[in-house]
């Protein structure tokens, strides 16, 4: 997005060439030849690249870039390829071609490059000897990779997972293609709109030495310059040791456009410098003259004899000559000016070369220990309106983001099996791809147009294809059966084909989190009543809710159940229709609106109240822990269109400027109460376009708000901001709090800013936040907290008092470069969300909206299959349940059974209460003497891998069996008794069996690990990495001395051996957060903060037994790996309806 120019100071910076003197007087030759060879010979481009500077001297570095947005007004295609020039002229190939022919003609300039998307791409189209060429461009530090992601993310609605993703994505491709000479030094976040915590936390965890910023709010910004603390040390955690999150910072001097006067490119109007002094137009003088006074202004903002100028803009440098020749005359002439007495030394140079010599200057910075929220460029235009700009993308980010996670774990557990399978060709790289694609600082943030919405939308649905595929092979692969399986991406509205045609389906449910999760399943059926069965074929409760529809419409009915998953495996339901009478289900009955007592829906743990009157929600209560708080939640709306001051900026995109009166919907809502044994319901309607229905499962510690808004109507003609607001009596003292893209937790103070004072002149936009996952309000004792679906825009602009912002319909554009309002058609006009609310006391709140944020983040993968599919491993007969009474364990040696839906299977029990066995010796390789069965019978076997199949057998009725000597297969559903166990604890020693497989789960519950890691461990990052390699993060998610209740901000040791169930790990290699870097060989800068110098913390030893995590860490392993072969079959379930 274009900067705005401002009139401000400048940076200070350069870099120190370690090799090469170019500017001290000339040494001998055979000196020069020594120098020649060293230069060449060094393998790095980091600051031994940078060049010279004149420590006398104020030295003023160029930055030539260009910023290239991966989606805004046009899509990623049209700004590759140049297309639609007519909407905004782009052409980023041009570009690029355009620099390295530049950057090779010269060797005393330099470039900086930031978006791998786009490079990536033109890389993959070149030579081999252009790439030779950019190779040796990139070992010389003249083409600099800042930031290095797939592409520069937004801060204020981007998930912290999927920040790592994508800076991940693009940091491999850059050490893959250029080794440790790519790596950037400094992150480069020049254009997103507001600064968050987290964003720092994690570019420093990934190794980068600083930051350089561009917007910072006017106060703010005006503020540092006279106090010349636009360079600083930025604290970004209150959890990691100093200085594990502390990144030095510095705010660019004009955004990240070039001075007034200096911009040489065809999109700009400047004049070039005519250095002929027998031209007319001969204007270098004056150029000089402002160049110097520029500088000069510049330095009284800044404390070091460096500054820096940023040459460059969006999509800049299409033409690179233009700029390159300009800039060449320029530097020439300013320095010529040092022989007349000038100190101003001006150069070629880079964000990390800049970096270098401030760290040189070894000078103390101030600290700085909160965000950059929110963002504002003057008294009426704070950037907050796209923390909730187009929420329905908001959702399909993170829901993909979901997925993905789901797609990457099969990948890692099923092998390559999981890529190559019988429903073709699967990956995880397309979706990861699109996904890092919509972490764009336009994409997530709203702020694109709609032609580049719909194709950000298309990208998540193509990369969602392969990783289908990949899930549907990772699932034949892991439960031994192929089925046509099936993903219903539209349950939110109720849509769902292959179960609402079909009698019978199956429902394979996976779970991403590292523990075992208890889920209610909803899912859209015909008219009739149903039998859900668990995995191991007993029934469990369901329930059929008809659900109201608009007038002339027939009730929809919804199938409800409660599934319980595994930690990071599936479960297998069946589903089939057992009565075809239409009338049968749950249908809620309309609350007449009269003086009565409240309408109240309630569980074990939560009771809500609402007034009849109205049909607001008027008081919640925790059961267990004897809380109440009276809380009374509706909708309003902000008129965006009307000017409550004279030339005053309208809500917009980007801004967020409502006349600050709040409008209600509704005075009252129409309600409906639904109550079954697994829910309770309260259906509110609001209007003809917002209604919601709030929501208490059965066993639920939370209120659910699932609310549906839109189309908004502007036919008034005016632009509305929706909210959803939550009243109490809570005496809050202004404060609240909102996390920080999804992980810490930021304290806010209404009309206030930590580090200024400020002068508030938006009493609601100045007061907004990013939400990425919850924002809470306490009174010390008691805490409200009310989590996300999606990233929206938040604050309590009263005491006692929180609201969301839902849902904006615009009328006006903002004139910031998009272009048009934000006025969606279509699908995007109608959203539907949740909202879950919290009621606990202060000290225990954070161990419930941690663990409910994770959930929500990695809620389970529901995928349908009709059934009846075939087994997926040739030669292995199709596994069935077949429940065996004690008599007949006792006394059959061989059942035979013939089911209606299968071929007839054998059943052999070989068990020691067999009184006989056929065609068995004793077994002589088996310790003797051991215990004898019941009844003093001698048990006979044939070997010791018949003993196995008869432990197998025997010992857990929720094992199946392997193959038995003639080639059939079983599952016993009946219990070991305990005189089988005694037999096999005698013998367990000499048998190649787990002895976990005692308490595992029964079949169909298949878990790829072999124990569940503890609450406050989050399990961030499984993937494939290579061939037999892994990527593995793990995370403290819970910051220090937050939880008081269950202990959960303690650290937390684990132990990796034998931990997941489908591989083994046979070499760690622990990483920096990006994975681009070995942690016991990475290094930062370190600098000094005016608090004083801080050790920085010894790198742990690597053993797999004892891996420590301390509060908000997060460490990173490349895994070597071992795949097990049919880990999983033993376990399996029958894919059968």
């Amino acid at each position: 997005m274009t900067a705005i120019a401002e009139a401000s100071g400048t940076h200070t910076g350069g870099c120190e060439d370690m090799g090469r003197a170019w500017w001290i007087p000339v040494p001998p030759l055979s000196l020069l030849f020594l120098l020649f060879r060293a230069a060449h010979s060094t393998h790095a481009a980091g600051y031994q690249t940078c060049p010279t500077v004149q420590p006398d001297m104020l030295n003023v570095h160029l930055l030539p870039h260009t910023h290239n947005d991966v989606g805004w007004v046009k899509t990623v295609d049209q700004y590759y390829y140049g297309v639609y020039n007519s909407l905004q002229h782009a052409g980023v190939e041009y570009i690029l071609d355009s620099v390295i022919s530049a950057l090779r003609a010269e060797p005393s300039r330099r470039f900086v490059y930031v978006e791998m998307a786009f490079f990536s791409r033109w890389w993959h189209q070149q030579t081999n000897a252009t790439r030779k060429a950019v190779r040796e461009l990139v070992r010389q530090g003249r083409l600099e990779f800042a930031n290095g992601g797939w592409v520069m993310n937004d801060e204020a609605a981007t998930h912290y997972g999927a920040i790592v993703d994508q800076m991940t994505l693009g940091l491999r491709f850059l050490q893959d293609t250029f080794g440790d000479d790519g790596r950037p030094r400094v992150a480069w976040h020049i254009d997103p709109f507001g600064h968050s915590r987290e964003q720092a936390s994690l570019f420093a965890q990934m190794g980068f030495d600083g930051i350089f910023l561009g917007r910072v709010d006017y106060q703010d910004k005006e503020l540092r310059k006279t106090k010349r603390e636009l360079e600083l040390v930025w604290r970004a955690s209150a959890s990691l040791q100093p200085p594990t999150a502390d990144l030095f910072t510095g705010v660019l001097p004009n955004v990240y456009d070039p001075p007034r006067y200096l911009c040489w490119d065809r999109l700009c109007d400047d004049k070039p410098v005519v250095d002929n002094p027998n031209s007319p137009e001969h204007n270098s003088k004056e150029l000089v003259d402002y160049f110097l006074n520029l500088a000069t202004t510049q330095h009284r903002s800044y404390r070091t004899k460096h500054t820096v100028m940023t040459m460059g803009g969006d999509f800049y440098y299409e033409n690179a000559d233009m700029w390159f020749k300009n800039l060449d005359k320029l530097i020439r002439l300013v320095n010529a000016q040092q022989a007349k007495g000038s100190r101003v030394h001006v150069l070629y140079s880079t964000p990390a070369c800049y970096l270098w010599e401030l760290n040189k200057a070894n000078l103390t910075w101030s600290l700085k220990e909160d965000d950059f929220f929110p963002y504002a460029d003057g008294p009426h235009q704070f950037w907050t309106g796209y923390f909730s700009s187009r929420p329905a993308l908001k959702r399909y980010e993170r829901v993909s983001y979901n997925f993905l996670q789901v797609c990457k774990q099969l990948e890692a557990l099923a092998s390559p099996a999981a890529n190559v399978g019988p429903y073709g060709s699967g990956d995880s790289a397309p979706l990861d791809k699109a996904m890092a694609v919509l972490q764009n600082h336009q994409a997530v943030s709203g702020t694109s147009s709609q032609q580049v919405v719909e194709d950000y939308a298309r990208q998540l649905a193509a990369g969602w294809r392969p990783c289908k595929v990949l899930l549907s092979n990772a699932l034949a692969r892991l439960s031994g059966s192929q089925e046509a399986f099936s993903i219903c991406p539209e349950l939110n509205i109720s849509v769902c084909p292959l179960s609402q045609t079909s009698a019978r389906f199956q429902v394979a449910i996976y779970n991403p989190l590292a523990r075992k999760v208890d889920r209610m399943v909803r899912l859209p059926v015909s008219a009739g009543a149903f039998l859900v069965k668990d995995p191991s074929g007993h029934a469990v409760p369901s329930d059929v809710l008809l659900l109201p529809q608009p007038e002339g419409q027939k009730p929809s009915p919804e199938l409800l159940f409660s599934a319980s998953v595994p930690a990071l495996g599936f479960s297998i339901y069946s589903v089939a229709v057992v009565s075809q009478q239409k009338r049968q289900g749950h249908f809620p009955w309309c609350i007449p609106q009269k003086p009565r007592p409240g309408v109240i829906i309630r569980n074990k743990y939560i009771q809500a109240t609402f007034n009849p009157k109205t049909g607001f929600l008027m008081q919640i209560e925790d059961l267990e822990k004897q809380l109440v708080l009276p809380v009374s939640q509706s909708f309003f709306w902000y008129d965006a269109s009307t000017p409550h001051i004279q030339d005053h900026q309208l809500s917009e995109a980007y801004i967020l400027s409502p006349d600050g009166m709040q409008l209600p919907v509704n005075s009252s809502a129409q309600i409906h109460l639904l109550k079954t044994p697994l829910v309770q319901e309260v259906h509110q309607n609001f209007s003809a376009w917002c209604s919601q229905v709030v929501r208490l499962y059965r066993g639920q510690r939370h209120l659910e708000l699932e609310w549906t808004v839109g189309p908004i109507p502007v036919g008034d003609s005016l632009g509305k901001e929706v909210i959803s607001r939550f009243d109490t009596p809570l005496d809050t003292k202004g404060y609240f709090y909102t996390d920080s893209n999804g992980r810490e937790i930021l304290k806010r103070r209404r009309n206030y800013r930590p580090t200024w004072n400020l002068n508030q002149t938006e009493p609601v936009a100045g007061n907004y936040y990013p939400v990425n996952t919850r924002i809470y309000i306490t009174d010390g004792k008691k805490q409200l907290t009310v989590l996300t679906d999606r990233s929206q825009g938040g604050s309590s602009l009263q005491d006692g008092s929180l609201e969301l912002m839902v849902h904006r319909r615009l009328l006006l554009d903002d004139n910031r470069g998009l272009g048009e309002p934000l006025l969606e058609e279509g699908s995007g006009s109608w959203v539907r969300g949740r909202h879950l609310m919290l009621l606990d006391a202060v000290g225990k709140a954070a161990a419930g909206h941690r663990l409910l944020a994770e959930k929500e983040a990695l809620s389970p993968q529901v995928v349908l299959a009709p059934g009846g599919g075939t087994p997926q491993h040739p030669g292995h007969a199709r596994r069935t349940q077949v429940a065996c009474s004690m008599a007949e364990w006792e006394t059959w040696p061989r059942i035979r059974l013939s089911l209606a839906h299968l071929e007839p299977i054998f059943i052999t029990l070989r068990s020691p209460y067999a009184r006989s066995a056929p065609e068995v010796a004793p077994a002589q390789d088996l310790p003797s003497p051991y215990p004898a069965p019941v009844g003093g019978a001698q048990p006979q076997l044939q070997s010791l891998r018949s003993f196995q199949a008869l432990v197998l057998l025997g010992l857990n009725s929720h094992l199946p069996c392997p193959p038995l000597p003639w080639g059939t297969t079983s599952q016993v559903l009946q219990p070991c008794p305990s005189s089988i166990r005694t037999l096999i604890r005698s013998v367990w020693p000499f048998l190649d069996l787990d002895p976990h497989s005692w308490d595992q789960p029964p079949s169909g519950d298949h878990s790829g690990l072999r124990r569940e890691l503890p609450p406050s461990v989050h399990l961030l990052t499984l993937a494939h990495w290579g061939p037999d390699k892994l990527l593995l993060r793990l995370e403290h998610q819970f910051a220090r001395g937050e939880d008081s209740g269950r202990n959960l901000s303690s650290p937390v040791t684990l132990n990796l051996q034998n931990l997941f169930s489908t591989f083994t790990i046979t070499h760690l290699q622990e990483t920096t957060l990006a994975a681009n870097q070995p942690r016991a060989s990475a290094s930062r800068l370190k600098w000094t903060p005016d608090t004083g110098p801080v050790p920085t913390p010894k790198v742990p030893p690597l053993d797999l037994a004892t891996i420590m995590l301390q509060p908000m860490e997060i460490r990173t392993f490349v895994a070597s790996v071992q795949w097990k072969e049919d880990a999983w079959t033993p376990r399996d379930a029958p894919l059968q309806a």
